[in-house]
């Protein structure tokens, strides 16, 4: 029989025990803490990204409706195109110029105008940092925004533009453009560090999309009958506002991903707390809007007016777009509101300067963007007014010019509008040959 033989261990020893034990689980929690951090935040951004890709289907079928039935396949290719185009340019230059790793220095630079590059297959979680998400999941989320600015501009410049050189400037806009005024606060710019608050886009995306398509728009001219020689404004109706209101609630639906999702972490029970109240008052800011053009349209027209309706709610989107998180939703109701107010006054003032948007895409994207902006101040203690406006000013000053300059480089070159024939038998044929309709031609 073996001897068993006392074994003696000190005192500390024992204590130390316990207490390695316990530093050893509070590593394996944090560590599955991270890892549920990567998850969640991953797959926030896969879901927020493929509800604001349906935002694509929802400005193809609010342009198509909104456009003359000869002009409906010319409006639809344009957005199959524009947003083709702003995949492969924001992969190509974009994503890492909108994120410049070393900042803006010389090497910071040389890196940016390189395409993305995803992790490797088989990831293992040794080989990533976990404290944010995928490079995938948040390329992919940050490409519907590229895309979604270049798509504002698309409905302005309706019925009068050449396909070929509207999809030219979309690839500088989405490579370059958008990436660059971007990169001022999502990149952590300039307006980052002097505190200009933008929380998913209200000028980075739809105000600059705006200025560019007012850009377009006054180099491009109103359409052929749009204003009389007096200057009287001649309605032109859409072909089919069955299709608009389609759209409007398409964008109503993505725009839960474009705010929800730009909460940009989803790893806490904060985080889902905060993503559900983004998407109350991002829902009840849209309702505000419809509601308050509804009722304006009735009483200023005498009747109402379903396109100021639905704008009114994509007014109303925009303007929440700037602060979702911080309003009650009462302020989301006074900000959304507000927003649809705008639209049923910036119309008939655009028509006043002969400026012709054919979907008003100026009023919702760039006036209510610029409130949406403005606004951010009342609800979130970290930003000021000055501060907003300086932000707004300087990330409108730059996307217009630029627009401007390189619409007007396009029209003295290659040239920018179809002529006075194709324009009044409508750019489907005219641009390629097709019709969305043919048996209306046929009677």
């Amino acid at each position: 029989m073996m001897k068993l033989t006392k074994i003696f261990v000190p005192t500390a020893a024992l204590v130390a025990l316990p207490q390695m034990g316990m530093a050893q689980e509070a590593a394996a929690t944090g560590e599955a803490a991270l890892h549920t951090k990567y998850i969640l935040t991953s797959l926030l951004f896969l879901v927020g990204g493929f509800l604001v890709f349906w935002m694509a289907a929802g400005f193809a079928m609010l342009e198509a409706g909104l456009v003359r039935s000869k002009n409906v396949t010319m409006q639809l290719t344009k957005n199959m195109g524009l947003f083709g185009f702003a995949a492969i340019m924001y992969w190509l230059l974009g994503f890492n110029l909108m994120y410049p790793g070393d900042g803006w220095t010389i090497t910071g630079v040389l890196g940016a105008f390189s395409p993305t590059s995803l992790e490797p297959v088989g990831l293992a979680d040794t080989e990533t940092a976990l404290d944010y998400a995928s490079v995938g999941s948040d390329f992919f989320f940050q490409l519907m925004f590229c895309a979604t600015t270049a798509s504002i501009v698309s409905g302005t410049m309706a019925e009068r533009v050449k396909l070929w050189p509207f999809l030219l400037f979309v690839v500088v806009l989405t490579g370059v453009i958008y990436p660059i005024e971007a990169s001022w606060q999502w990149g952590g710019g300039w307006l980052s560090e002097m505190g200009f608050s933008d929380f998913a886009g209200s000028t980075l995306v739809h105000a600059a999309g705006g200025f560019a398509a007012l850009a377009g728009a006054l180099v491009l001219g109103p359409r052929i009958g749009k204003y009389n020689k007096d200057g009287k404004v001649v309605p032109i109706p859409g072909s089919n506002l069955a299709l608009a209101t389609l759209g409007t609630f398409i964008l109503w639906l993505g725009w839960f991903g474009f705010n929800g999702g730009s909460q940009l972490a989803m790893g806490t029970i904060g985080d889902i707390a905060d993503i559900s109240r983004i998407f109350a008052n991002t829902n009840m800011a849209a309702a505000a809007g419809a509601v308050a053009a509804l009722i304006l349209t009735q009483v200023k027209f005498g009747k109402v007016d379903l396109t100021m309706t639905l704008n009114g709610a994509l007014a109303g989107l925009v303007s929440i777009t700037a602060e979702p998180l911080a309003p009650s939703l009462f302020q989301a109701l006074i900000i959304g509101g507000i927003g649809g107010v705008i639209v049923v006054f910036a119309v008939p003032m655009l028509d006043r300067m002969k400026i012709d948007d054919v979907v008003g895409a100026i009023p919702v994207h760039l006036i209510a963007g610029f409130w949406g902006t403005f606004i951010v101040a009342w609800t979130n203690a970290d930003a000021s007014f000055v501060t907003q406006i300086i932000g707004f000013a300087a990330i409108g000053g730059f996307v217009f010019v630029v627009s401007y300059v390189l619409f007007l480089i396009i029209k003295n070159t290659v040239g920018l509008r179809v002529g006075e024939e194709e324009e009044i038998n409508g750019l489907d044929m005219a641009e390629l040959g097709m019709e969305a309709y043919p048996e209306f031609s046929k009677g």
